[in-house]
């Protein structure tokens, strides 16, 4: 089978889902319907969290072929292209589904107790920054959130796997490798002692279960990889350790993303979330006093069932103070089988409108002035795939969006001088 180009040419199509929220589902459901309508003959494949939710749902879309849950989600190229050989395979008839033609493949995702993953392979750099998967599932159970039932519980890739994937990325040619997990600061444990001299220099650790930054000092240590990026660790997992790890060497990033969702004790309480606002505010002060120059960011939700007012003026006024440089607002969803679904007193559609703007507002203000102290100093950036009006479109180590003058090839490490702003982007230039 030979990857096609075109979306009309294509013979088998994969669509990964999500269903974090309810637009997340109909997203997909419009991008299953218009793939069938622009290529009716294409065998379409849905995977991921919402078919690991919604099985028959999905499968009595027209032109839906296959429907496999995350539970079978690394056996996908095996099912999808030999399926013969599948004995896992269950046909939707045998689910009493109304139509027969689709199969499905969802098991139950608790069933797992371990991390399996498709092998790490070259993808001829269509992506300049790789996502490695080291954890899945979450032990959490926050009152509005759908994910522990399409992930299953916390599980952790062993390190020995890890770092032999970090080694073939590097080998392949990428320079930046984003380390990524549904909880990932509770990566390792699950996988009981390892093996010291895998931890590398990481000190003693007969003391305490291995860590997720022993994670970060082994692949440091055993591999060549120029630049690891980590993807959202929540607040208790910023440990004073990891702080001082991270901000010690300029071969991690200096991004922290840290979910904050509500800055209301009393909706944190409602959310289920281990944190008060207090300990939050500690944790992102820490970070930033240990990394004056790092992006961060955060998750924040408008419109909790029973947000007031006043829990609003609680979370905008915290977020007001800390020094953040982005935030991803999202308003609620009332996801089914969750306990905030059953909750009374859903906020109304304006009102969480409103809210959800001037989150907004303040954000791009945040990141305005911190922009702004970057104009005439040069950053440390990775050149991207798009290119638009003579410019290539960068990311700095620091987490910006950058305009590069002049057309350069992708996945080259630069030191531009940032000349301005444009936009939510800053603009730079390379001497020649």
């Amino acid at each position: 089978m030979v990857r096609s180009d075109s979306l009309t040419s294509a013979e088998v199509v994969v669509l990964n889902t999500c269903t974090v929220t309810a637009s997340a589902d109909h997203d997909a459901r419009a991008a299953i319907r218009r793939i069938h309508r622009e290529n009716p003959e294409a065998k379409i494949i849905v995977t991921g969290c919402y078919a690991q939710r919604a099985p028959d749902e999905i499968a009595a879309i027209p032109g839906v072929s296959v429907v496999i849950g995350n539970s079978h989600k690394h056996e996908l190229a095996d099912l999808a292209f030999a399926r013969q050989n599948a004995p896992s395979l269950v046909p939707l008839s045998a689910l009493e589904s109304a139509k027969p033609s689709s199969e499905i493949v969802v098991g139950d995702i608790f069933a797992d107790t371990e991390l399996l993953a498709a092998p790490v392979f070259d993808s001829d750099n269509e992506k300049t920054r790789p996502n490695l998967k080291v954890q899945d599932g979450c032990n959490n159970r926050c009152s509005f959130c759908i994910i522990p039932f399409v992930r299953g519980r916390s599980r952790s890739l062993p390190l020995g796997d890890i770092i032999a994937n970090v080694n073939q990325l590097v080998a392949n040619g990428y320079r930046e490798i984003v380390l990524s997990g549904i909880n990932l600061g509770r990566w390792g444990r699950d996988l009981g002692e390892i093996s010291h001299s895998l931890l590398s220099d990481a000190g003693d650790r007969n003391s305490r279960r291995v860590r997720f930054v022993d994670l970060l000092r082994a692949v440091l240590a055993d591999t060549q990889v120029e630049r690891l990026r980590i993807s959202s660790v929540e607040p208790m997992d910023w440990s004073d350790e990891l702080i001082e790890f991270v901000a010690s060497t300029p071969r991690i990033a200096p991004h922290a993303h840290v979910p904050l969702q509500s800055g209301s004790d009393r909706i944190l309480r409602l959310m289920h979330r281990r944190y008060r606002p207090w300990h939050y505010e500690d944790r992102i002060r820490r970070i930033h006093a240990a990394m004056p120059q790092a992006a961060i960011g955060a998750d924040v939700m408008v419109g909790f069932p029973g947000e007031t007012d006043e829990d609003f003026r609680q979370t905008y006024a915290l977020i007001d103070r800390l020094p953040f440089t982005y935030l991803h607002v999202f308003t609620y969803s009332s996801r089914p089988g969750t306990p905030s679904a059953q909750m009374p007193n859903q906020v109304h559609g304006n009102v969480t409108r409103e809210r959800n703007r001037l989150l907004r507002e303040l954000a791009a203000s945040k990141r305005r002035a911190y922009q702004e102290k970057f104009i005439g100093r040069s950053l440390t950036a990775l050149t991207l795939t798009h290119i638009a009006e003579g410019r290539t479109e960068c990311l700095t180590a620091n987490y910006q969006k950058l305009w590069l003058e002049g057309v350069h090839e992708a996945n080259l490490s630069v030191e531009p001088l940032v000349t301005g702003i444009e936009g939510e982007a800053l603009v730079g230039s390379v001497e020649d």
